[in-house]
């Protein structure tokens, strides 16, 4: 079994989508380590603002099969396979770390570039896998926030996922 790190990311029908990938992932996967629910600003488009979010979970699969189903999943929940990088989408599942691999498997960068370059991917990563390492740098995902900085803004918000709170928004 080797952990994984995934990030889920929505800007149409957001809190529809994110509780419905919440659902069907812990369905495939068992349980969830789920992080607190940000609201953010589109980073690289103008759009509407995105809810992200971190979950971890155990698996056997291999990256390629991995990485498959959730581009099936994303295309399940509407979202357009000849649509543009920088645009609004209905789901988006990005696999952040897979254990410690390292590289390109399958086409996919392990770990994920965007954890040290995103507010929306490092914030939420460093609430669910505080302790845990990038495996590149060595660094825990606490440490790197704690030492991030950019203009990037997130914020906490209301979510519920069966039955109960995942986040709440900062008064």
């Amino acid at each position: 079994m080797v952990r994984v790190l995934l990030g889920i990311g929505s800007n149409v029908e957001r809190y529809r989508h994110v509780g419905l990938a919440l659902d069907a992932l812990q369905e495939m996967f068992g349980e969830l380590s789920v992080s607190p629910v940000y609201e953010s600003e589109p980073v690289g488009f103008s759009g509407s603002n995105f809810l992200n979010l971190a979950v971890g979970f155990h698996t056997e699969l291999p990256v390629p099969e991995l990485s498959q189903r959730l581009k099936q999943m994303e295309l399940d929940f509407g979202r357009r396979p000849d649509a543009p990088r920088f645009s609004p989408r209905t789901l988006d599942l990005d696999i952040l770390t897979y254990g410690d691999e390292i590289g390109v498997v399958a086409g996919v960068e392990l770990p994920r570039g965007e954890i040290l370059k995103n507010a929306f991917v490092l914030k939420p990563l460093a609430d669910i896998a505080p302790i845990e390492t990038h495996p590149v740098n060595g660094r825990c995902y606490r440490d790197l926030w704690q030492d991030y900085s950019t203009d990037q803004r997130l914020w906490p918000v209301d979510f519920s996922w069966q039955g109960r709170q995942i986040s709440a928004a900062v008064s």
